[in-house]
């Protein structure tokens, strides 16, 4: 009997909250508050005390929340942004919109993450800032990162869109993405481990004068309606989808202890099975496993011989951020950056979400094992 397995079930999901979230929607429905309710700053202090920082800003998207971020830089042309090959299109995406140019480095094949010396070689007169991506739930070493970035006087923004929660001990002490770094990005995409119904982000700092700057962009620019102190954009989070992620985050802690749990389950069942590499985890981390990616031997014909079965995987990503046709002008070629270049050949993200029964999870597991057999 073929057992279904999806790569993220959200409807497993609403079922378990049902009870909490259509009040919490039906709440905003009759207060017709939709832009700017109390539950949007209700969200933004709740997300921020998360996050382990002071302050929360609200906004339309994740890649809006990065590229109001860059604009706190004032970019200019030939300015240069280091980041990762191996991420979704958004964080080179925002630096260009920005203004500024993305230099990628390769990764650690062990973590996918940024590796600190490569970011050391990469940096140039012309250098502005780094952005870690916290890849897949695991954070990047951030105990490097900060004091390199601090040595050449450079602003380092996290991205952590896929890491929202997830934790690192740095001098004996746990730090949350989007702690350490002069802003953190969130998106709160539905299928992230806090999703909303729709898009939604928001932007993390300890800095209150940044805060207040970051609100004004996000409305044209201006604190008070028809006044105008910069050139900023429209990206507001709606109220509903406030009420959405208020009741979900209720229950991220738990939700991210059950993906642990499955990432457990397979990394063990899977340990022994030639032809597959469970994900690695630095002992510094706390992994909330946003993805649970294997790298595989002949990974797209597994990924046939799954979706066969009805077991839902992805690769993420198929092509590197310095190999894409609109980046050619940086002149990368392929071989410029062969970790991450690997990865894509290699990378395939399994279902993990907290709602999967062991059943399911049997499935893929004993499905893996029958390819490689």
């Amino acid at each position: 009997m073929t057992v279904n397995v999806p790569l993220l079930d959200l409807r497993a999901q609403f079922e378990t909250i049902r009870d909490e979230v259509l009040p919490a929607l039906m709440e905003v429905v009759e207060s017709q508050r939709f832009i700017m309710g109390d539950q949007v700053r209700q969200l933004e202090e709740a997300v921020a005390a998360v996050s382990g920082a002071r302050f929360g800003i609200a906004c339309a998207s994740g890649t809006d929340a990065l590229l109001l971020s860059f604009m706190t830089l004032g970019l200019e042309p030939g300015d240069e942004v280091i980041t990762t090959p191996f991420t979704f299109f958004a964080t080179a995406g925002a630096i260009h919109n920005a203004g500024g140019t993305p230099v990628f480095v390769d990764i650690d094949p062990a973590t996918f993450n940024l590796l600190p010396e490569l970011v050391a070689a990469a940096i140039t007169p012309r250098t502005r800032a780094v952005v870690p991506v916290h890849l897949f739930g695991q954070m990047a070493p951030m105990e490097a990162i900060m004091p390199l970035a601090a040595e050449h006087g450079l602003v380092v923004i996290e991205d952590a869109a896929q890491a929202i929660g997830a934790r690192r001990t740095i001098d004996g002490v746990w730090r949350r993405a989007g702690e350490l770094g002069r802003t953190g990005t969130l998106s709160f995409f539905p299928s992230k481990n806090l999703g909303a119904w729709g898009d939604g982000g928001m932007i993390v700092t300890q800095d209150e004068p940044l805060a207040e700057r970051l609100r004004r962009l996000r409305t044209h620019g201006g604190a008070k309606q028809y006044h105008h102190d910069e050139i900023g954009t429209n990206s507001r989070l709606d109220t509903l989808q406030a009420a959405v992620l208020l009741t979900k985050l209720a229950h991220l802690a738990e939700w991210s202890a059950a993906r642990r749990r499955n990432a457990e389950a397979y990394t063990e069942a899977l340990s022994d099975v030639d032809g597959v590499v469970p994900p690695a985890v630095d002992p510094a981390n706390e992994h909330i496993y946003h993805q649970y990616t294997i790298r595989a031997a002949r990974r797209d014909e597994l990924k046939g011989h799954l979706t066969e079965r009805g077991i839902g995987c992805a690769v993420y990503y198929p092509k590197a951020l310095h190999l894409q046709p609109c980046f050619a002008s940086l002149g990368y070629a392929a071989g410029s950056l062969p970790e991450a270049e690997r990865a894509c050949d290699e990378a395939l993200s399994l279902p993990v979400y907290p709602e999967l029964e062991r059943g399911q999870r049997d499935a893929v597991i004993a499905a893996i094992t029958e390819f490689y057999r």
